[in-house]
């Protein structure tokens, strides 16, 4: 597949989260899967690649969830009346049972990968089940589908049903250490493996020192969930007495930052201990408005994350957030981010689109390394998206037609062209 080659149309990208940098009927180059910049004339050196004429269509980069649950696909909409341990209970433990059974697995993963591949999601952080076979099906199927994603087999040992909590028969952690050997000998180009230890609360001390040593030993990146709700902050705060907070339960293990890539989904009630050391550790944080208010945990309070300068993305969190659609992951940040300000916090003003759009692309495409901007050297994703049936009765300025597709959900049935690290997905 030739990875080289310019597109042409209205070029939108975030370069600094205050900036939405617009360039109308102007080109974006790709050479070889990177980006080499945005220009209103295409430079001589790169005059010899093919231009695609996307016409008056919006072209911007791929959108990054750093937090889904592939399982929790088949459910997505359901028992949004729970608070989140009782959904837990009720719903999502439930459904994940059933991918003991590889057959089942195999037609549920297919549908989210089929669904992923048609999105605006170019790279994606997932967790699966506590069923290393069967996650290993979702790494086949979203192997298959062109995404750049990690992929995590779940660990659970307590308080969980009897069916998802690990056997330690065969020695702690040996399901994971199992897992991620067979996923590097399938050699996937852009699949990769994370240690996924559910939450504090579903994992031992032996489950979470057995975790820090294989992510030491196969030096992996880290995806769980922190301070998400009262509830299981005091289920932490009883089960692991001697941590100073909930954050301090993964970093005594190593699974915490510290040089290895850290993603902790929510925040909604880290204090100040917590923030600091997410910060002096390079955690990232996933912000998920839409799960955190279907399942009741409250509003993150992304504004002051941002000026405590943490690395901060967006996450759909299917099932508690309703959608993959991670145009609907950036309003969402939006609205729940006025209501913080409106009824919690005067001084933390709202997201502005920009911000949140960078949150969706450059902010969680750190998490890859260099991605989600249209900047010299980062890996080429890209979206191109054609509004034109939103009819209006008058032109609106192409930054207005950008903000309105996402608001009216125009990811759906909008998106025409999608690459990820140059290469065309769609």
């Amino acid at each position: 597949m030739n990875r080289s080659f310019i597109l042409k149309g209205n070029i939108f990208h975030t370069p600094e989260p205050d900036r939405l940098a617009v360039r109308e009927n102007a080109h974006v180059v790709c050479e070889d899967g990177v980006c080499r910049g945005v220009f209103d004339i295409i430079p001589e050196r790169y005059g010899v690649l093919p231009v695609i004429d996307c016409g008056d269509k919006m072209i911007l980069p791929g959108m990054v969830d750093l937090h889904i649950h592939a399982p929790q696909f088949a459910y997505r909409g359901t028992g949004m009346d729970y608070e989140l341990i009782e959904w837990l209970d009720n719903i999502a433990f439930p459904e994940e049972a059933l991918y003991a059974d590889a057959d089942y697995a195999l037609r549920a993963y297919t549908q989210f990968a089929d669904r992923m591949r048609a999105s605006a999601t170019t790279r994606a952080a997932i967790f699966g089940t506590v069923h290393a076979a069967s996650t290993l099906i979702l790494m086949d199927r979203m192997e298959n589908s062109g995404l750049v994603s990690y992929v995590g087999k779940v660990n659970m040992d307590r308080d969980a049903p009897p069916a998802l909590i690990e056997d330690p028969a065969e020695g702690v952690g040996a399901d994971t250490r199992w897992f991620i050997e067979e996923s590097e000998r399938r050699g996937y180009r852009h699949t990769k493996p994370i240690i996924t230890p559910r939450f504090v609360p579903s994992c031992t001390d032996a489950l979470m020192e057995a975790l820090g040593e294989i992510r030491a030993e196969y030096d992996l990146p880290v995806q769980s969930h922190l301070s998400e709700n009262p509830i299981e902050i005091e289920l932490v705060r009883q089960l692991v007495p001697r941590a100073a907070f909930y954050g301090d339960a993964y970093d005594r293990f190593g699974l915490f930052g510290r040089g290895s890539n850290t993603v902790m989904a929510h925040c909604v009630y880290s204090a100040p201990p917590e923030v600091e050391r997410m910060k002096r550790n390079g955690v990232w944080v996933a912000h998920c408005p839409s799960s955190n208010m279907n399942i009741a945990s409250g509003v993150a309070p992304v504004r002051r994350y941002m000026d405590e300068g943490l690395r901060i993305g967006l996450g759909t969190d299917v099932a508690g957030g309703t959608s993959e659609s991670m145009f609907r992951a950036v309003t969402d940040a939006i609205q729940v981010s006025k209501l913080y300000w409106r009824y919690i916090d005067l001084d933390a003003k709202p997201l502005t689109f920009p911000e949140a759009l960078y949150l969706a692309t450059k902010g969680g495409g750190s998490f890859f390394g260099k991605v989600g901007s249209f900047e010299e050297g980062y890996a080429f994703d890209a979206l191109v998206l054609d509004d034109s049936a939103e009819s209006t009765p008058r032109p609106l300025p192409v930054r207005s037609r950008l903000e309105r597709a996402f608001y009216l959900g125009l990811d759906r049935d909008g998106l025409v062209m999608k690459f990820v690290d140059g290469e065309r997905v769609f």
